[in-house]
């Protein structure tokens, strides 16, 4: 046989063996490139799965017991006392007596403050009531106004609970006001007492994550709040055993809570049912996911063109613009926060 003809021969097995070795190159390839940038949107279900069932943590840092709150058997059995008593009442069963249903008006939205103010405001880092009467009146950056004690407290019941707000002369108002006021007896104008506002939560080193809060709410909170978060309402059909977290009937997006910082940090003292700032039962990285879930769900809108007058001093997960910096609506409201923060040093000293 001639040379030529050898070469036309071998010719397709030549063909062939440089198809299988360009296939071998070509497989090679897409396995590098996809251990390293892997495929896009791909979901972390392993990281969902863990964060949704870790817990509960130790305690954490705060150890002291919060500030007590008075006796309630110390309340005299006078004009004043009944009109505290009754002011301590419709904290804690708001929609008794406010609600859709209640007895007295119908002004929100069957929440009752004791909903956010737990303990009827008494609990510690659980929106504690103590330190209001000694901090109030006093200039509020939202607002850009002074403001009293009533304005604070129709605040919650036009934001918090959705609804309308009392008169400042009202027979309710006036309770409320002096219930509060009977709590911080003895604490000293302008002082703070251990167990008012928030805990401390250091931020993530990353944005919060709905999508991992989601996990988080089914496996923590759904058993009582729903799992379409509507919560459970009490038989009467006058208000709820446990309170919805969205939807038509929560609180609405003018709300302290509606920022994922104050939610985290409310949810990490004192959810679940039962939790305590010093004995949670959330994960820090579960207390900030879940926040960021929950306030990523539909809700009331409250129009609030008249916040943040000065736009320079709006909190860092102020959901809405516009800003006195660059970063997104988007970063302000899950974080992350802090470059946002680094932003803005004077603020934060």
């Amino acid at each position: 046989m001639k040379p030529t003809e050898q070469r036309v021969q071998q010719l397709p097995h030549l063909v062939r063996l440089l198809m299988l070795l360009t296939a071998a190159v070509v497989l090679v390839l897409v396995v590098v490139v996809t251990r390293i940038y892997g495929p896009v949107g791909a979901p972390a279900p392993t990281v969902v799965a863990n964060e949704a069932t870790d817990g509960p943590p130790p305690p954490g840092s705060y150890h002291r017991p919060a500030t007590p709150a008075p006796d309630t058997a110390l309340i005299p059995r006078t004009a004043a006392g009944r009109r505290i008593r009754y002011g301590r009442e419709l904290i804690a069963s708001t929609a008794q007596y406010l609600g859709p249903a209640g007895s007295v008006a119908h002004l929100t939205n069957g929440m009752n403050c004791q909903n956010c103010h737990l303990q009827a405001g008494t609990q510690g880092f659980a929106n504690n009531y103590l330190a209001v009467a000694a901090t109030y009146p006093k200039l509020r950056a939202r607002s850009g106004q002074v403001e009293g004690i009533e304005k604070r407290v129709n605040d919650c019941l036009v934001r918090s609970l959705n609804g309308q707000a009392l008169a400042d002369s009202s027979r309710e108002m006036r309770a409320m006001v002096a219930y509060i006021k009977w709590l911080g007896q003895g604490i000293p104008k302008g002082q703070k007492v251990y167990g008012t506002g928030f805990m401390q939560l250091a931020y993530l080193d990353r944005a919060t994550d709905p999508v991992i809060g989601k996990a988080v709410f089914a496996g923590k909170c759904q058993s009582c709040h729903g799992p379409e978060g509507q919560g459970q309402p009490l038989a009467d059909g006058r208000g709820y055993q446990y309170p919805p977290l969205w939807g038509p009937h929560s609180y609405n997006d003018g709300a302290g809570l509606f920022r994922v910082t104050n939610f985290a940090k409310y949810v990490k003292a004192a959810m679940p049912y039962g939790a305590t700032f010093d004995h949670p039962q959330l994960t820090d990285k579960q207390a900030w996911d879940v926040a960021a879930f929950v306030n990523s769900q539909p809700r009331p809108h409250l129009s609030a063109s008249h916040d943040w007058p000065d736009i320079g001093q709006k909190p860092v997960d102020y959901p809405f613009g516009p800003y006195a910096d660059a970063f997104s609506v988007r970063q302000h409201k899950y974080g992350p926060w802090q470059p946002i923060e680094a932003a803005h040093p004077a603020k934060n000293k």
